[in-house]
């Protein structure tokens, strides 16, 4: 019973030892405090359905990065769903 309250102990000072301020990222991009650019550029993009990275301009890195990630997840997707289509095309043709 004592080792596992020394061992809870043990977890407890890591914890408090780890800085609340950790490092958050959005899609693998940095964020430099709580990632609203980040976010705000992408919901833009979803908003206003943004299918070209150089339609992603602005003042600020973490909007463009948002932006960014959106039209990548787009391009992404449709690459997917075309393969998807590809394939039961050529299921269909072999019968």
């Amino acid at each position: 019973m004592i080792r596992i309250l020394l061992g809870a102990g043990a977890l407890l000072a890591v914890s408090l030892a780890i800085p609340a301020s950790a490092q958050e990222t959005f899609h693998g991009y940095d964020c430099t405090d709580d990632c609203s650019g980040h976010e705000a550029g992408y919901d833009w993009a979803a908003r206003n359905d943004i299918t070209d990275e150089r339609d992603c301009a602005g003042d600020s890195q973490s909007f463009v990065e948002g932006c960014q990630t959106y039209v990548d997840e787009q391009a992404d997707d449709a690459a997917r769903n075309g393969q998807s289509d590809d394939e039961n095309d050529n299921e269909d043709s072999d019968e």
